[in-house]
């Protein structure tokens, strides 16, 4: 069996540093000489920018970056990539300019480092929005330029390599962090090669006592199994040779990671999983893979159920490969991939094997190379929002476990388990699922939360005029479609919170003897500058969200003439029910139409309105200037949720029989909460949809001439 250090190109902490010549010995196995010369020069240019410096194991720091190259260089990356891995500390670390790079080195070097490097100079609120603003900028750079993350996977590949010298604290840190984002984002990107490394590595760090139990159980496994798996191969290969076809039998040895997670996700001892063999089948075309599957489902028997194929359907990452498993000697399952050498590089290298090639040759290399660029550009989509929500949108989309799913033409689409008709709407195109209104999977309607499952036909019903729905955001799971609904909700809220925001202005104005309509657009603009905002409408917006107060931008808008004018009492602000996301309910004493109501005004979510004898409002009175004075509009436009207490004999079917009885009255249900059991009474919480108080009355009165129903109250305000 090939060693599982060799094979992967595993390499263990604390390896020795790697010295330029080394690396330039390398590099002149496949560059030409003119390159590495300006890769020499390179490094002595970053050698100079980072002298006197030390890593935290006391070797100059030079070696870091020379590290990072070699592993570059493992993969045969191009020229610029090797030189701004040479220097991608530099600006972080050193007074060294992205201008000096530029100039020296080319632009292109000069943006791959850029996007490399952290934003220490910008302060950020939190350490994990400072990271997330990070990745942001490097995610994002990489659109313009794959070449960042390959820069930036090997930075992370070296560091968790000599994480030795390291507190305990940060060595998790950073472990955890490798396992979230950087490993997974190898593997979307098909590098192998660093993802299993980087997965047995973080493993090792943050539990080094699981992985020294699994490691020694993979070594003994693989002297027990060697004569098991050597009789396998030569069996194989003498069926190869029977049949004319070349190709190359390779043993294959799970890594420690994959070993933890099967145990994880199967619930199973480490036995089961270890007690597998696994061979590899390198080929010269796609026939001969199909050929060579019939031929080993010839040897032994196939499981059933435990076929795939990935060459018809590729994964997401391009990786492609036939895969199946077999009843080997002694019943003991087989796992056998087939695939061609384009395949193969592609399987370990991913989006780096497109730079070992010239152009026009290894159309599957290239095809892989192109989908982690849609992937990449698909970022672009989620560009939204705060640092720290993008990236948990990135981290969604990141884990590969798909459906499969069909358009109504036969297309294929890929989406994250547990999607959607939602999700897969928005992943055919955003206007579609923007436009969304109904779906049919396999030619039946089906509501839009309706997970999908792999094989099914999807199609999505439009409607001109139609817009994302809310309640999306609550069951959406891929990252595109949950940006565009948050991106949506967004833009209404600002035009909804501008629209609050002119009605408390104008109700502010009439308090001073300003009229809204007298106010021209220049002076909102003017007095917006001053307050350091783009112009009247983000002021307006900036009043409705409950970020700046109406009365004291009034009082500024207030002609110096009028200052001493006296105040006067302009009315209540008149509220429908419609105003949406500017205007929330209290759940505290959930008012409805005809309760006499108060408004308080909160930062970033406008008005929450509460009954006047919410016991809330003594603790907010301590600040009168956000209190604002509502009324209804007659006859409000929206149902509200109101609560109310049953307390009912306890019987089979009580609860139904309710129910019924408020569905009689035209009103929804909510939510049912049974509280507490006093003997044969039981208390039954509802939160019903009601117009107004009149429509609540009516409900609780005709709950009360049931026989079994001992009381029926509204629930009174509660304090928070």
């Amino acid at each position: 069996m090939v060693d599982s250090a060799s094979f992967f190109g595993f390499l263990p902490i604390g390896r020795r540093a790697i010295g330029i010549t080394q690396l330039l010995n390398k590099l002149e196995s496949y560059l030409p000489p003119d390159q590495v010369e300006q890769i020499r020069e390179a490094y002595e240019f970053g050698a100079s920018a980072h002298e006197g410096q030390k890593r935290r194991s006391g070797e100059p720091y030079i070696a870091h970056p020379v590290a990072v190259a070699d592993l570059l260089a493992d993969l045969h990356m191009d020229s610029q990539t090797i030189i701004a891995a040479i220097l991608h500390d530099v600006i972080e670390d050193t007074p060294t300019l992205k201008d000096e790079i530029a100039e020296k080195f080319g632009k292109e070097v000069a943006e791959i480092v850029d996007g490399v490097s952290k934003l220490d100079q910008v302060q950020f609120t939190s350490r994990a929005e400072a990271q997330a603003e990070s990745f942001r900028k490097m995610l994002l750079a990489m659109v313009q330029d794959i070449r960042v993350i390959m820069v930036k996977l090997a930075d992370r590949t070296h560091n968790m390599r000599t994480l030795g010298a390291m507190p305990e604290a940060k060595r998790r840190a950073i472990a955890k962090e490798t396992l979230d984002i950087y490993a997974p984002i190898a593997n979307r990107l098909g590098i192998y090669n660093i993802k299993n490394e980087l997965e047995d590595l973080g493993l090792r760090t943050l539990y080094p006592n699981r992985y020294k139990v699994i490691e020694k159980a993979v070594k003994v496994a693989r002297g027990n199994q060697r004569q098991f798996v050597d009789k396998i191969k030569s069996t194989i290969e003498e069926a190869l040779n029977k049949a004319g076809i070349k190709g190359v039998v390779e043993g294959r040895e799970k890594h420690p990671f994959s070993i933890y997670q099967k145990m994880k996700r199967k619930r199973t001892s480490l036995n089961d999983i270890v007690d597998v063999f696994g061979f590899r089948i390198i080929v010269d075309s796609v026939d001969t893979c199909y050929r060579c599957l019939g031929l080993v489902h010839s040897l032994y028997r196939p499981m059933p159920g435990r076929f795939k194929d990935y060459i018809a359907i590729p994964r997401v990452n391009g990786y492609q490969s036939l895969h199946t498993t077999l009843f080997g000697p002694n019943g003991r399952p087989v796992e056998v991939q087939l695939r061609t050498e384009g395949m193969q590089q592609t399987a370990e290298s991913g989006v780096a094997a497109h730079w070992q090639y010239k152009s026009g040759e290894a159309n599957e290399t290239m095809a892989g190379h192109d989908r982690a660029r849609k992937w990449i550009q698909h970022l672009v989509d989620m560009h939204g929002g705060n640092s720290e929500e993008f990236l948990e949108s990135v981290k969604v989309d990141l884990f590969p476990d798909k459906v499969y799913v069909f358009t109504p033409k036969g297309d294929i689409r890929r989406l994250p388990r547990g999607a959607t008709p939602v999700d897969f709407a928005y992943a055919v195109h955003t206007d579609v699922g923007n436009r969304c209104v109904a779906a049919k999977i396999d030619r039946r309607l089906v509501p839009l939360r309706t997970p999908l499952r792999n094989g099914q036909t999807v199609e999505i019903i439009t409607a001109k005029g139609a817009t994302p729905n809310p309640t999306w955001d609550s069951f959406v799971v891929s990252a595109k479609a949950r940006a565009s609904v948050r991106h949506y909700l967004k833009n209404l809220k600002k035009g909804e919170a501008a629209e609050l925001g002119k009605r408390m202005l104008s109700q502010a104005l009439e308090e001073i003897n300003l009229a809204y309509k007298n106010i021209s657009e220049q002076q909102l603009d003017a007095l917006a500058h001053s307050l350091q905002l783009t112009g009247a409408t983000e002021l307006l917006e900036k009043i409705g969200l409950g970020e700046r107060l109406a009365p004291l931008v009034a009082r500024r808008l207030l002609p110096s003439s009028q200052v001493g004018n006296k105040v006067k009492d302009s009315g209540p602000l008149a509220i429908a029910g419609t105003e949406g996301l500017s205007v929330s309910y209290a759940r505290c004493c959930f008012p409805i139409p005809n309760d006499p109501i108060m408004a308080y005004v909160t930062s970033g979510h406008g008005l929450v309105v509460h009954r006047e004898s919410c016991p809330n409002l003594k603790t907010y009175r301590k600040q009168p200037e956000k209190w604002l004075s509502v009324s209804w509009q007659a006859a409000p436009e929206k149902l509200f949720v109101s609560e109310i207490r049953i307390h009912v004999k306890s019987r089979i079917g009580v609860l139904a029989a309710i129910s019924s009885e408020i569905a009689a009255t035209h009103t929804s249900i909510e939510k049912v909460t049974i509280n507490n059991r006093d003997g044969n009474v039981s208390t039954e919480i509802f939160e019903l949809l009601v117009n107004d108080r009149h429509h609540l009355a009516q409900v609780i009165k005709r709950l009360r001439k049931m026989p079994d129903v001992v009381k029926v109250t509204r629930s009174q305000p509660r304090a928070s």
